[in-house]
């Protein structure tokens, strides 16, 4: 066999292989999704969305939930945007190449991969008791921006590597500020890149049950919280204690499954949204570019 055909093989085998592995992950997203919305597509209606639990959890809806996962994803957001971003900015385009910056970069790192329990501990720790937050919707948000900051420093950082340095080079031969250039000429490009990574952590914290578990999470809460103090209820704590906790499992599965199925659609909704503004920004770069 000719070394170019054995090459054409080995090539034809790893294509292969990488299908069958994306078909393998496929399907097992597929069945898990179709077991969710088959049997949690009974229970949805605008009374399950738009009212409180009810005798003793096993009738009624989840809008209290609802409602404290959007004000601690907003938190979290306000946290971790513009922290993560500037953080990102500043290591990239500011910081020196040296032994303390690397340092810097691989603890962020790390850090993505510490167990969300954790960062639930420890924001107890520094939200609820140092800073007396008590358990609250600020407590929760603050602990799960806190986890989404190093997803967001990394994927920021890699957007704005992606912009070529003759974009910089080219801006501070015109006599542009260090500032200027980044503003006009690199941001508009990265940017899009930026938003996806930071759009995808928001969608892991909103569906995190380990740091709000400690933080703020309440079991049932039937009024919507009144202020940024006030203990929550959470769509993932409240699927937590329908699927293991409750006195009456078998009871309230359903509203388990549909539970699971508006938490999986706000987290695609947030993605869908990442990927429009994606595909926007995108195209007004190239645009502003031309």
């Amino acid at each position: 066999m000719s070394k170019a055909r054995h090459i054409n093989v080995a090539e034809l085998m790893g294509f292969m292989l990488l299908r069958l592995c994306m078909a393998c992950v496929t399907l097992v997203l597929v069945i898990i999704f179709y077991d969710i919305v088959t049997k949690g597509v009974g229970v949805l209606s605008w009374d399950f969305v738009t009212k409180a639990p009810a005798d003793g959890m096993t009738k009624g809806g989840i809008f209290p939930a609802l409602i404290g996962t959007f004000f601690v994803t907003v938190i979290t957001a306000l946290l971790s945007v513009p922290l993560g971003m500037g953080c990102a900015i500043y290591l990239n385009e500011y910081a020196k190449d040296n032994g303390l910056t690397r340092f810097i970069r691989m603890s962020i790192r790390n850090l993505s991969g510490v167990p969300s329990i954790v960062y639930g501990l420890f924001g107890v720790a520094l939200f609820v008791e140092a800073c007396h937050f008590g358990t609250s919707i600020l407590a929760a948000g603050c602990t799960l921006g806190l986890m989404t900051l190093p997803l967001t420093i990394t994927a920021s950082e890699e957007a704005l590597k992606t912009v070529p340095r003759a974009y910089r080079e080219g801006a501070l031969a015109l006599g542009a500020t260090k500032w200027q250039s980044i503003w006009g000429n690199v941001l508009p490009y990265a940017v899009p890149g930026m938003l996806t990574g930071t759009i995808l952590g928001l969608s892991r914290a909103a569906g995190e049950t380990a740091p709000i578990l400690f933080t703020g999470a309440a079991f049932f809460l039937p009024d919507v919280p009144n202020s940024i103090f006030s203990q929550f209820m959470a769509l993932p704590y409240h699927l937590y204690i329908m699927s293991t906790q409750h006195h009456n499992i078998a009871l309230v599965r359903p509203i388990a499954y549909g539970t699971a199925l508006v938490l999986i659609l706000l987290i695609f909704s947030m993605n869908i949204v990442a990927i429009v503004l994606r595909y926007h920004l995108r195209k007004k770069g190239i645009a502003h570019g031309h």
